[in-house]
């Protein structure tokens, strides 16, 4: 199907079946959001930024750290990611990272000044195995007095209840991009497969984390319909990571054209709108933005940013220019 295409009902039939508590959001068409996209880029900025105000603290900015309890010998075929088994990339199979590295990689994260604390894994899904002991993880990081956050792939019915009890803040499970476009960067997982997530998340009362990855290649139209999908859940995302494509050799999305950095803003400040109460992260890529176009992405809405020297296995700006580029913009943690 052509993005161009696209109507209200079909787009329902997707994102807006996700429901849980009722909240004040509106159907975007995909339309409405690419023209959103083609606004003259000041008056986007304008739009985003006074939307911003009236939901957050205008300077606060939400401070995350991401680990990898699990890294490589995933069995997905992503396009952009390392940690597949069937890609060249010298990320290694390892072994599950044990309860005392978590807890220890937590407390490090929050003496450093981060709130929450995110537990990704390689694997398609956790088996019952793995969930004993990432449930004990969250009571563990929980205990620290931190946010906890998980991504661990499709979740089996009753799992995402376990990691409810156990005190789990968000689950994130990112849509991606455009259902459209979807099938050009992963085969092995369905749009569908991820909606049920969401919706056992949801169900669970979990808060959603989901947003999309963009720079792959895809095109505004594209962006629009992921931005559409994640505004259409009902209710939104409580928490919108928007990651810039991080190219790694090996990959089939390595050598894609780089996205121009004003177009990474502009996705930014859609989501903004679209979802104005989430927080909308300044996720993957930060390592290769200069403190200008970041500059931009707190300007657009962005009030959240992973925190530290690494993002699962790519590279994340360093906590001290982190800190250093907040002070520049008189910015704080939130």
């Amino acid at each position: 199907m052509n993005l161009d295409s696209l109507t209200i009902s079909e787009t329902q039939n997707d994102a807006s079946r996700i429901t849980g508590k009722s909240d004040d959001s509106v159907y975007w068409s995909v339309a409405e959001v690419q023209s959103l996209l083609d606004t003259p880029f000041n008056d986007l900025i304008y739009r985003a930024q006074s939307i911003h105000r009236q939901h957050h603290d205008a300077n606060g900015v939400q401070l995350s750290t991401l680990i990898s309890v699990k890294t490589g010998g995933c069995p997905e075929d992503c396009g952009y990611c390392p940690q597949a088994a069937r890609y060249h990339t010298g990320v290694d199979n390892q072994d599950m990272l044990s309860l005392e590295e978590v807890v220890s990689a937590a407390a490090a994260a929050k003496a450093n000044g981060a709130s929450r604390f995110c537990m990704g894994a390689a694997w398609r899904g956790p088996k019952q195995r793995d969930m004993d002991k990432m449930t004990e993880m969250v009571r563990a990081v929980k205990s620290l007095g931190m946010e906890t956050c998980a991504t661990l792939g499709l979740l089996k019915p009753g799992q995402a209840q376990q990691l409810g009890d156990a005190g789990l803040d968000y689950y994130n499970h990112n849509l991606d991009t455009a259902p459209e476009f979807y099938e050009e960067i992963i085969t092995t997982r369905q749009y569908e497969d991820r909606l049920d997530t969401l919706q056992q998340v949801r169900n669970a009362g979990i808060n959603v984390c989901c947003g999309g990855i963009v720079g792959m290649g895809e095109t505004r139209l594209s962006r629009a319909g992921l931005i559409a999908q994640l505004a259409n859940l009902n209710p939104y995302p409580e928490s919108v990571p928007i990651n810039h494509l991080v190219q790694v050799q090996g990959t089939p999305l390595y050598g894609t054209a780089v996205l121009d950095p004003l177009e990474f803003v502009r996705t930014i400040a859609a989501a903004r709108i679209t979802m104005p109460k989430a927080m909308v992260r300044l996720s993957a890529g930060r390592q290769e933005m200069s403190d200008a176009v970041q500059a931009l992405c707190f300007l657009a809405g962005a009030n959240s940013i992973f925190y530290g020297d690494k993002l699962l296995t790519t590279g994340n700006p360093e906590s001290d220019r982190d800190r250093a580029l907040l002070d520049k913009l008189g910015l704080h943690a939130l």
